[in-house]
């Protein structure tokens, strides 16, 4: 919860620091702004952390910003928190991926709409050991089932972000509770899933984790994937307008047309080819109705 906290303060510290850069500058200026010296045009997003480490975050906001001259930046954090933010106004846009938590948000009405953006998948990751015996198993809830009844150590990010959020959900469908030593949330969750992947493969343990933090520290660690194409491991990932009508200082307009175009079949094909000429693999899919068509 302090991680949390900290974050947060930080993340209003920021936004309060460039909006006070902004009436200075223009407190300086005595003349009226004309098309060159206005300023320049910002959108604030809470992103969830997954693919700001990843770096498709950045990698879309500077091809925006080239494109546009509109600035993009991001706070990253997991889903509660990034939504939690939202909940504050101090953000234009969310970009996250729990189901449950975005429905009520927007019917809360401090978002929009639920936007469709992009997709990749969640595995169950483990020691070469497995000591569960899960590998090669089909079914995501009954690999959760044979952990808990081996009470093999498994590691939750604890933190109520997305990945925490599904995680939840899967212990849900298994009828198990997870409690007890073999369980354990990581103090330090609230980092993100490369810290909680690297704690795991530290600890020897089990955990579900996203496909893309998997691939780009693959070399740091030893675990392995044990079970994955579970239909119910995909990771949808949401676009969410901050809404206007509750916050007048969102600016809507530039955060429609940064949607339009995160959604346009430009950017779904940024979203398509993130990765391959690293990684040798795209690690997201588009999942717009533009991102749909492309070949």
């Amino acid at each position: 919860m302090q991680s949390n906290r900290n974050r947060f303060q930080a993340m209003t510290l920021l936004l309060l620091l460039c909006c006070l850069g902004g009436l200075i500058l223009s407190g300086c200026s005595e003349t009226q702004p004309t098309a060159e010296t206005k300023p320049m045009t910002q959108i604030f997003m809470a992103s969830t952390i997954g693919p700001v480490d990843a770096g498709i975050v950045a990698a879309l906001e500077n091809a925006y910003e080239q494109k546009t001259g509109v600035r993009v930046r991001h706070v990253g954090a997991g889903t509660g928190e990034a939504i939690r933010i939202g909940q504050t106004g101090q953000v234009d846009l969310v970009l996250v991926h729990a189901k449950a938590l975005e429905e009520k948000f927007v019917a809360d009405g401090y978002g929009t709409k639920r936007i469709d953006f992009m997709y990749n998948d969640f595995v169950i990751m483990g020691p070469a050991e497995d000591p569960a015996k899960i590998k090669g198993e089909k079914s995501a809830v009954e690999a959760l089932k044979k952990i808990a009844a081996a009470k093999a150590l498994f590691i939750s990010r604890g933190d109520n972000s997305g990945t925490n959020v599904k995680e939840l959900e899967l212990w849900q469908a298994a009828g198990i509770k997870p409690e007890g030593d073999w369980y354990r949330i990581y103090e330090k969750g609230a980092t993100g899933n490369a810290p909680t992947l690297i704690y795991t493969d530290e600890q020897k343990g089990y955990t579900v984790m996203d496909r893309a933090t998997y691939i780009t520290i693959k070399d740091k660690i030893k675990l392995e994937v044990l079970v994955e194409n579970d239909e119910l491991l995909l990771n949808y990932i949401t676009l969410i307008p901050v809404n206007p009508q509750k916050f007048p200082a969102v600016k809507a307009e530039a955060v429609n047309d940064f949607v339009n175009w995160l959604t346009s079949s430009e950017a779904q094909k940024i979203v398509k080819d993130f990765g391959k000429d690293k990684y040798g693999q795209p690690l997201f899919f588009p999942n717009s109705p533009e991102g749909k068509k492309l070949p």
